[in-house]
Order: C-alpha cells, then sequence, then structure tokens
C-alpha cells in the first residue's frame, strides 16, 4: 500500500491566507437570542488572542472566522480557541476568492496538508446561490481534480483518512482537512456569575469548569487553614486557576485564613457536628461574597454520598444558611469519572500534590452522617457566627483573574 506523505504538492502562488473557522452548535439553536450568544463568544475570544497573530474575527454564514497572519502560528492560534466555552469545532482552513482554478489549488493544498493518508474524500458545500457551481457538482470537479493530484489514494465515502472541505460562501471560499474538537458549551459571561468553592482537591475544579462551560462566570474562594496550617493548599489553588486559564471563566480568587474558626468551633460544639458547622460558616461567606458581586448561586464539587458532609440530610442542614440555589454539577458522577475529567482539564497531577488545607484541620474521628436539624442549629446558634463573617469579611485576600466577560458584564 502506497502511503502518501505532506509535502509533494507543487509550489503555487495562489492568492490565500490562513483562517481559523470555529464551529459551534448549541449557539445555532438560540433563535431570536443567537447574536447576543455569537457576540458574547467573539468578544471572549477577542480577549483570549490579544497578543496573537489575528487580523480580525468576524462572522461569516453561520460560522466565525478569525483571520491569522502568521501562518507557522495557526495550530497555537486553534488549541486555544478549541479550549474557549462555546467552541464545538476549529478547523485550520484557507481563504481564498471563488474562482474554480485557485479553489483547486487550495484544496491540493489542503489534501497534502495531511501525512500519511491512503484515502479521502470531498465534502462541498455552497452557502450562496450566486456562486454557479451547487455542492454536488462541486464533490465531483473536486473529486477528479484530486485524484490527479494523488493518484496513489482512493476515493473512500465513509471513514477516509482525510475529508477535503470546500465551503463557499459571499465573496470567498474556505477550504480545509484538518479540524480540531473543542470543549462545546456556551460562551463565558452568557449565563450570570456564580461564586465558587475551589478546594486545592480533585472534585471542586471539576465541578467549577463544568459550570464555566455552560456559561458562567466563577467568582472562586478557597478557605486556607492558614494559620493553623501553612499556605501549601493556596499555592495550589493559584495553580490550578492558572491551568483553567484558557476557558478565561474565572474572574476573581478569594482566599479566607479559616483555621483559627476552626479552632474555635472544635472547641465549642459537638465533635461529630464539627464538620458541619464548618461548612455552614463556609457557605455563610460564600452567600454573601455572591451578594456582593451579584452572583446568582453558589457551587461546589459535592457529590453524593462520598463523604460524611455529602449525605442528604447533611446537604440539607448546610444549605440552609444561603438564601441562593447551591449548584453540585457532581452530584451524580463517581470518583473515577470525576478523576478522568480532572485529567483532561489538567488539574488532576496538582490536586494529587500532598498539602495542608482545612479540609483535614481539627476533624472528628466519627463525623456525623445523619445530622439532626435541632441539634445542629442549637449548635450554631451557640457561636458568633454574625461577627466571624463579618471579621473575615474584612480580611479576605482578592486576586484578580484573567476574566474578559467579567469586565464587559460590569462596564
Amino acid at each position: 500500500m502506497t502511503i502518501i506523505s505532506r509535502g509533494k504538492w507543487r509550489s503555487s502562488t495562489v492568492s490565500m491566507h490562513r483562517v481559523c473557522l470555529i464551529h459551534y452548535h448549541e449557539i445555532g439553536l438560540k433563535g431570536r437570542n443567537r447574536l447576543r450568544f455569537e457576540r458574547r463568544l467573539l468578544e471572549n475570544l477577542e480577549a483570549t488572542l490579544s497578543g496573537y497573530p489575528v487580523t480580525r474575527i468576524h462572522r461569516i454564514s453561520g460560522h466565525l472566522a478569525v483571520d491569522v497572519t502568521d501562518a507557522s502560528r495557526i495550530d497555537e492560534v486553534a488549541g486555544l480557541i478549541a479550549a474557549t466555552p462555546g467552541v464545538v469545532r476549529v478547523s485550520l482552513a484557507w481563504c481564498c476568492k471563488r474562482d474554480l482554478d485557485v479553489m483547486y489549488e487550495v484544496a491540493r493544498k489542503a489534501l497534502f496538508d495531511n501525512d500519511g493518508f491512503t484515502s479521502f474524500k470531498v465534502a462541498a458545500k455552497r452557502s450562496n446561490t450566486d456562486f454557479e457551481i451547487d455542492s454536488m457538482q462541486m464533490n465531483r470537479l473536486f473529486g477528479s481534480f484530486l485524484c490527479e493530484a494523488a493518484p496513489d489514494a482512493k476515493v473512500k465515502m465513509k471513514d477516509p483518512d482525510v475529508t477535503v472541505h470546500v465551503e463557499v460562501v459571499q465573496g470567498s471560499a474556505y477550504i480545509y482537512s484538518r479540524t480540531l474538537k473543542g470543549v462545546g458549551g456556551l460562551p463565558v459571561g452568557s449565563a450570570g456569575r456564580v461564586v465558587s468553592l475551589l478546594s486545592a482537591g480533585i472534585d471542586s475544579p471539576v465541578a467549577t469548569w463544568r459550570i464555566v462551560h455552560r456559561g458562567a462566570i466563577a467568582l472562586c474562594i478557597h478557605f486556607s487553614g492558614r494559620p493553623q496550617t501553612g499556605d501549601s493548599s493556596e499555592e495550589l489553588v493559584e495553580e490550578i486557576v492558572e491551568q483553567l486559564r484558557p476557558a478565561a471563566g474565572i474572574a476573581k480568587l478569594y482566599v479566607v485564613p479559616f483555621g483559627d474558626y476552626q479552632r474555635e468551633i472544635s472547641l465549642s460544639v459537638p465533635p461529630k457536628l464539627r464538620v458541619i458547622m464548618y461548612r455552614r460558616l463556609m457557605f455563610a461567606i460564600a452567600c454573601q461574597i455572591a451578594h456582593r458581586e451579584k452572583a446568582g448561586a453558589l457551587v461546589t464539587g459535592e457529590s453524593l454520598g462520598q463523604v460524611a458532609s455529602q449525605t442528604l440530610a447533611n446537604i440539607r442542614v448546610t444549605d440552609e444558611v444561603c438564601d441562593l440555589p447551591v449548584f453540585r454539577p457532581l452530584i451524580g458522577a463517581d470518583k473515577q469519572e470525576i478523576m478522568d475529567r480532572a485529567k483532561l482539564l489538567g488539574t488532576y497531577d496538582i490536586s494529587i500534590q500532598n498539602s495542608e488545607d482545612c479540609c483535614t484541620l481539627f476533624m472528628p474521628r466519627n463525623p456525623e452522617t445523619h445530622a439532626d436539624p435541632d441539634e445542629v442549629h442549637a449548635a450554631w446558634d451557640s457561636l458568633p457566627i454574625d461577627e466571624w463573617v463579618e471579621q473575615i469579611l474584612e480580611d479576605i485576600e482578592v486576586t484578580d483573574c484573567f476574566c474578559p466577560a467579567y469586565h464587559h458584564s460590569r462596564s
């Protein structure tokens, strides 16, 4: 079997330029709101690609197109685009004029942009009827031309090694054969703001990403064991935020030195209720931050039944302290599913590093799994909660993160 390698096409002076062609799905189903979602995605991409060799981002026939001035960096640009919520696929295309001879040469270039192929097909589409050749005719013409250009390759209509796409729109043609899979979802900033409780563990980064993936802006809050522990968990959380940066959905990182309050709780309430009191105080603080930031919900990485604090009874008594919805994107996921997603996101290797954090600080031997509401209320009322919350909000440490949608929403 003959293998065809990249680089066997002849040189050409055809006028063309490189373009990343962006495909989306859910945005296209938004009806009258579609333009708003497209505009949000375009603004997010403009911010993400600032400083890269890009001249403009514009809409063409149900896609967004990113004009790339440095062809050698198109893979780098396409990778950033693919990591942007709202993008389903990004194709590394050439844009040229609607002239068959020119388009043939570009199609040849697109075919040989692939190594080691033995089969191909053409998928042509005409989006504007002022071009005289329809889609079926283009398939035949380009297929015939490429058969001559690559005589050792076979035309294969099902599962070919390479598909050369030819899309004709008003004024231009876009031709490509390589496409990257995007993360999908909705553009960041299209679904409001949330406050996400972010630890250095495996679960909460995945939960944060999933809610960002659905278009929300995340304001993350990390409860550190400091000063009862070191600040290693804070360093890991900063790494996690940096790893999630391509999604551009985290606007701020709030850090709460929480260790002394845990110590006070451990000295004041029955041991079995410590974890519930920790969680309730965390939720009370996060809820105050949410109101300050005009966020509509809290987000946690809890999975039903995974640990003592995540039983139905304990979730119920924890949620009582917050007057906002609490989203749990991982509530029905098992640990292996969460770990697999964390590996894909690149946060897993960060989260498995050893660190001192508040999650294991002053933990009881036998935490309550089915809390009695009356006992919880009595323990809660014995603590100076309002005073603590006020003091914590004064001492909280805030870092601004890269989230263009957050600044757009405030302007």
